[in-house]
């Protein structure tokens, strides 16, 4: 094998079993992005699949907004005692989280809980990294003993239930498949043994999606990755929902809008991202925007609608909306100097344009 799929070629003057496993492929045929970011994160050994941390602020990589503070729970709280009155106060309202990582926003929404509603809070947390869940008992210790919070399998069956389906940058995680307009023809992006490639692609689902999303049609260079898992786990989660809000938050566009960007892979390594999804397989995290025209439409197709007006809006619309602002502040005023400029700080970081308030997106759906 040679380095050439490394720019700055292996770090320890070898490479990992992974990297070699689909250098091998590579070197057979060219391998479509989206199956090399599928055994990239998924495998055995993938990025996700490893059985140690850290995350956040203190691992290599990444971090979201939990990390920044509990804002973002305290405010998924007001939210979902909302939707918790809106269907008449169900006991137990159940909170699904897929894809829950360490636990952190189901620990954040249970702390936040206050009264009636919180009785009635059931949180279950979903994650079949083995590491992550081992993070999630430490986080929700104290909730798990008292009944209050669960961790469920991956395949482990749920009754539909009452109350609401939560997730925190789980869709910008799943496989994705980039595609762009050469100004004749679609291409797809592959892994080939000189490198990352375009080569042409046949009409397919995802062309004739992209085709269909472009306004005032299509130029040279506009793209954007497909994930073809999409309405599976789509599907999956709405049918665990009988009555309630389906809630996701991650970065993303709509259709149009990825189009215009040329939306490529995106990796994340030691705190900085950058488009070389093909280097460091397996030592990185590899991500995609998520396409909210898409998801909005198959959660219709599974029977949900979007709730209190658009599909989905930025978070910090969201959480200017939803959180009780004025009263957060007020109270913040009796803490000690240091913890109320952390909230403060945590405020601004989830609703300034220039951070997390315009970068992410909030899509809400209503079922029943």
């Amino acid at each position: 094998m040679n380095d050439e799929l490394s720019p700055s070629g292996p770090q320890d003057g070898g490479i990992n079993p992974l990297t070699a496993r689909i250098r091998a492929r590579a070197a057979q045929a060219p391998v479509p992005a989206a199956a090399v970011m599928a055994e990239a994160l998924y495998a055995p050994d993938g990025y996700y699949r490893r059985t140690e941390g850290p995350w956040g602020f203190q691992g290599a990589d990444y971090y979201t907004a939990l990390d920044l503070g509990p804002l973002l729970g305290e405010a998924m709280a007001c939210r979902l005692e909302q939707v918790w009155e809106r269907l008449g106060r169900p006991d137990p309202f159940v909170v699904l989280e897929p894809g829950a990582g360490r636990g952190w926003l189901g620990r954040d929404l249970l702390q936040a809980a206050q009264g009636p509603f919180a009785q009635a809070l059931r949180y279950l947390h979903r994650d079949d990294n083995p590491a992550a869940a081992a993070a999630a008992r430490t986080a929700l210790a104290p909730h798990l003993a008292s009944g209050r919070a669960r961790l469920v399998a991956q395949d482990e069956p749920l009754a539909p239930f009452l109350g609401a389906i939560i997730s925190n940058e789980l869709f910008d995680a799943l496989p994705a498949q980039p595609w762009r307009w050469d100004g004749e023809r679609w291409q797809f992006e592959a892994l080939a043994a000189s490198g990352p490639v375009w080569l042409p692609g046949e009409p397919c689902e995802a062309t004739e999606w992209f085709t269909g999303q472009a306004e005032g049609g299509l130029e040279s260079g506009d793209g954007a990755p497909w994930c073809a898992g999409l309405p599976a786990l789509v599907q999956d989660l709405a049918g665990s929902l009988r009555a309630g809000l389906f809630l996701a938050i991650d970065y993303g566009e709509t259709a149009s809008r990825l189009l215009d960007k040329g939306a490529d892979l995106r990796r994340f390594k030691g705190h900085t991202v950058d488009g070389l999804w093909w280097d460091d397989l397996g030592g990185s995290d590899l991500t995609a925007d998520v396409d909210f025209t898409r998801l909005a439409g198959l959660l219709g197709q599974q029977g949900l609608a979007a709730l209190d007006g658009p599909w989905h809006q930025t978070l910090g619309r969201w959480i200017r909306a939803h959180a009780p602002l004025a009263q957060w502040e007020s109270g913040w005023q009796a803490l000690a100097a240091p913890e109320r400029l952390r909230r403060m700080e945590n405020l601004l970081q989830l609703t300034l344009p220039s951070m997390m308030g315009d970068r992410f997106r909030v899509l809400e759906a209503w079922k029943g």
